[in-house]
């Protein structure tokens, strides 16, 4: 087993890298990454400050040589998109000694300029599109979309954070979502260009368990297999317990759809491992 999307105690996870790292060991996992949620333009509760940026990548350095031949360790970060000068590609994230980075959208622009987290609960996500958008679900999915493709264009990063992570609370808000025409058509074009740049897909988890979700929707595997994507397997977890939550139903899921292999940090580097 191998992960790549993880959160400690330098974001909003819920225990220190060390204990990230027994976990994997104890689980048998042969390589594991950390991800923390990279320093945004202003404070939040739930990204890393850019004061504790040393201190995690001296903590990770100090890790990878305490377990080094247990198990292979890689240091990343997940990077949002806000616009072109704070996001993956920009000069102060591209320049830190990181193994690979993680470009995700979780919040958008309402139209009078506020930045909103929709990254929420779907009763959340209800009240926020109501209030911050009048309830016009096909705009803001269609802004969301607009924000992954412009992340897409920009670059600066290796792997796509669940990248329809929104697929689920827009269709509590309208269940008729998913299979309208319009929807189907922009995801397909989304995947198609992210596959033409060369990104790796993560087959996010984190949400199996308790919504039986998967971001990327499963609904997409076959169609990202036609393409021949590279996929990896990820649970973003936030607490060490939950490292391999969903990954045997990722795993059944990818194979039923045709994928033989996955991508891994091997070495140093990506390369394709058997599923």
């Amino acid at each position: 087993m191998t992960n790549y999307h993880s959160h400690s105690l330098y974001c909003d996870g819920r225990a220190n890298m060390e204990d990230f790292v027994r976990f994997a060991i104890s689980k048998g996992f042969s390589s594991y990454g950390f991800s923390s949620h990279a320093p945004l333009p202003f404070p939040t509760a739930w990204t890393m400050e850019w004061d504790r940026m040393n201190d995690y990548l001296s903590e990770f350095a100090r890790l990878k040589k305490k377990y080094a031949g247990q198990i292979e360790l890689a240091i990343g970060l997940e990077i949002d998109f806000l616009n072109e000068n704070s996001c993956p590609a920009s000069p102060c994230f591209q320049q830190l000694p990181l193994d690979y980075r993680i470009g995700s959208v979780h919040m958008l622009y309402a139209p009078n300029g506020e930045i909103v987290d929709i990254d929420t609960s779907a009763d959340t996500y209800r009240r926020l599109i109501d209030t911050h958008f009048e309830g016009d679900i096909e705009y803001v999915v269609r802004l969301y979309y607009q924000q992954l493709r412009h992340m897409v264009e920009t670059g600066g990063f290796d792997i796509i954070g669940h990248a329809d992570k929104m697929h689920y609370n827009a269709s509590c808000y309208r269940p008729s979502l998913l299979n309208e025409s319009w929807y189907d058509t922009m995801v397909h074009e989304y995947f198609e260009e992210i596959v033409r740049r060369g990104y790796i897909i993560e087959i996010n988890t984190k949400s199996f368990c308790d919504l039986g979700v998967f971001y990327p929707n499963k609904r997409y595997f076959p169609f990202l297999k036609d393409l021949n994507a590279k996929v990896q397997i990820n649970s973003d977890a936030h607490y060490p317990e939950r490292i391999s939550y969903g990954y045997s139903e990722a795993q059944f899921a990818l194979r039923h759809a045709g994928f033989n292999s996955v991508i891994a940090w091997i070495d140093g580097r990506w390369k394709e491992m058997p599923l």
